[in-house]
């Protein structure tokens, strides 16, 4: 998945059917031996650091497992540079849904802090405000929404609470009102055209 021509973010169904190639990968996300990899240093350094610089510097909105992903850039809260991420992600709407698990570790990703101390963020090259989802019926809707686009989401939680650490849903929501019909803001589902 690339980057749509006018710059606007790939519209990501999460109800949305898996193929035979992506319901392979789900399976290998739920093992044991999924789980040690993303948890390693190596990882971390390369998947965590390298990829967000790799896929601004070539456009390209998804890693080589097929899944959405894209690069969300904070202001760091401890230094105001610019941190930049990649994270999996779904829309909703106009509405980007997003999983801070940081893979079930302890604490919160950087990312996931820094969106709360200053919630004007980019997404995929487009601008928004970050909010967390705190209302208990909304986060228990989502979560089912996140758990069947994503399984691994669910085995992240199941880890993170080892921690006592409760995984939250981050929610990214266009500005008002200047992004209206601005271009690269279409994150609107592209099946409800005319």
């Amino acid at each position: 998945m690339t980057t749509a021509a006018d710059g606007s973010l790939p519209y990501v169904d999460p109800r949305a059917p898996h193929g035979p190639a992506r319901r392979a990968i789900d399976r290998l996300i739920a093992t044991r031996a999924m789980l040690w990899l993303e948890h390693s240093a190596p990882w971390r350094i390369l998947g965590w650091r390298l990829v967000p610089l790799l896929m601004r510097l070539t456009g390209r909105l998804a890693t080589a497992s097929g899944l959405p992903t894209g690069v969300i850039e904070t202001t760091d809260a401890r230094n105001g540079r610019p941190h930049r991420r990649c994270a999996l992600y779904f829309h909703e709407g106009d509405r980007v849904i997003l999983v801070p698990s940081k893979a079930g570790l302890p604490g919160g990703p950087y990312w996931y802090q820094n969106a709360l101390a200053q919630p004007d963020v980019t997404f995929g090259g487009v601008p928004f405000r970050a909010e967390r989802v705190n209302d208990a019926g909304e986060l228990a809707r989502l979560w089912a929404l996140a758990d069947g686009f994503y399984p691994g989401y669910a085995l992240y939680r199941a880890y993170a609470a080892r921690d006592d650490r409760t995984v939250p849903i981050l929610r990214l929501v266009p500005p008002e009102p200047a992004s209206r019909g601005r271009p690269g803001l279409s994150t609107r589902d592209p099946r409800r055209s005319h």
